[in-house]
């Protein structure tokens, strides 16, 4: 009996210090009391090496704001920022105050005036358009992916990469541990024997003594002699080029920028190479003058566990909540937090059209249950969703009235608002916006709507599923 009793009093514990320590974010909490009870013990542990968010991430702070790099001011005197509403082409976005304001109170993300933008829907031009710009570079390539396989695009990537280096074009490469697992050290040694540095972002071993293995840098950046850049969605790998039988076609969304953007998306890998390095790469050749002609506004939005404010929530919850007509969303994986769940119930119940693009063939199944999990509620106050059945979709849009879009890294649910370091361009010209309804247009033709009666209609077993999903959701 005694034994039993000190079982009961270690596992009492274990509660006790779980609340105490997430007691700020009850979904959270709930979702770690749900693992203590199905596996005592194990629950605990590993509570203790993937969790503790508040005091890792205090840890993560100090070290991105030790090595943080701020922009020259005479490299921000070159930049034109949107300072004022008349500056701005879009009447929609002026009209809409509240959300200016909101967006201009993000530090180090002013809206910029003087851009290009090119959208590409899916890998095969995507990495037609980065190979010719790599092959191009004449000063520096900074190369910066979630995941890189070591399969036909990867390696053709790095032999392009390769070919630069030995030139003398200064290459550097940063991967995500978590994401990149599978990359062999083989890949990594030939590119740094022909001269590219290479680093890995958090390795799985230091991650997991060190207990930040939650955090990853779900982040996609290319920047070529500081004049071009990309972001979006796309990874390294076959698959993104539709190669994969599970997947088949693959629809991404990915962009090409040239002009004032670019210096902050230079900003963005300069400061996670300083993180990963402690190298501060603040020669002004990092950002030269770039001549680009171009009108467009954007703003590129980073977030993460480094910073103080959550950048992308705020921006997607600040866009949603002043919806006039329509809010349009493609997203691989639907975890919202209570905060968007809420804008976007409410948007649907004033009288917006709200659509929701999700993919019809899942790599996550518990990640598919916990989205699924949200969608009832939402088509009765009048959300409507589709599944995509072309292939599957991974792009990351949100699209608000004829006043903002945003393509980027970053999924519509919890781990990429709170626990990744991710990166966005906000968009604002009409041009560009109509660009990307025209890409969802085509990806609704290829998509079937979730009916609510028939929906309703899903067994017990599923819906409890969805239960015990939605509930692990918060940690997903």
């Amino acid at each position: 009996m005694i034994w039993i009793a000190l079982a009961m009093l270690l596992f009492i514990l274990q509660i006790g210090f779980v609340l105490l320590m997430e007691f700020r974010n009850p979904s959270k909490t709930t979702a770690w009391l749900l693992i203590l009870f199905l596996f005592p013990g194990l629950g605990f542990l590993l509570y203790f090496f993937l969790a503790k968010e508040y005091r890792k991430r205090r840890m993560i702070r100090r070290r991105g704001k030790k090595v943080s790099y701020k922009l020259p001011a005479p490299i921000f005197k070159r930049i034109q920022i949107a300072s004022r509403s008349s500056q701005l082409h879009s009447k929609n976005i002026v009209q809409q105050q509240r959300l200016l304001g909101l967006l201009r109170s993000m530090p180090e993300s002013p809206i910029t005036m003087c851009n290009r933008t090119e959208i590409y829907a899916n890998g095969i031009d995507t990495f037609e358009a980065m190979k010719q710009t790599l092959r191009e570079a004449k000063d520096h390539i900074h190369f910066q992916f979630f995941i890189i396989h070591d399969d036909g695009i990867g390696r053709e990537l790095q032999q392009i990469l390769i070919e630069k280096a030995q030139e003398g074009v200064e290459v550097r490469v940063l991967y995500d541990g978590m994401g990149s697992y599978s990359l062999p050290a083989r890949y990594v040694r030939e590119l740094q024997e022909a001269g590219a540095e290479v680093h890995c972002f958090l390795p799985l071993r230091y991650s997991f003594f060190k207990k930040s293995l939650n955090y990853r840098n779900h982040r996609k950046i290319v920047v070529v002699d500081g004049l071009i850049g990309y972001l979006g969605g796309i990874n390294v790998g076959d698959e993104y080029l539709g190669r994969s039988e599970r997947f088949g076609f693959w629809r991404d969304t990915h962009m090409k920028l040239e002009g004032d953007a670019v210096y902050f998306l230079q900003h963005t890998f300069v400061n996670d190479w300083a993180f990963v390095t402690g190298e501060k790469l603040n020669e002004e050749h990092y950002f030269p003058e770039h001549g680009c002609m171009g009108e467009e506004h954007v703003q590129i939005i980073a977030s993460g566990p480094d910073a103080h404010w959550d950048n992308i929530l705020e921006m997607y919850f600040g866009s949603i909540s002043t919806a006039q007509k329509r809010i349009s969303i493609v997203t691989p994986y639907f975890i919202p937090d209570p905060s968007i769940l809420m804008a976007i119930k409410t948007a649907a119940l004033s009288g917006v059209e709200v659509k929701i693009i999700l993919p019809g063939i899942t790599d996550h199944f518990i990640v598919k249950w916990g989205s699924l999990s949200y969608l009832e509620e939402l088509m009765h106050a009048g959300v409507r969703f589709y599944l995509y059945r072309k292939g599957f979709i991974h792009a990351k849009i949100l699209i608000v009235d004829e006043t903002i879009a945003s393509v980027g890294t970053a999924n519509l649910d919890m781990r990429s608002f709170f626990d990744n370091f991710e990166l966005n361009a906000a968009m604002f010209d009409e041009e560009t916006i109509r660009r990307l309804v025209e890409d969802f247009e085509e990806d609704l033709a290829e998509s079937e709507e979730i009916l609510l009666s028939e929906f309703r209609k899903r067994s017990r077993w599923q819906r409890g599923k969805e239960v015990l999903a939605r509930m692990l959701s918060p940690l997903l």
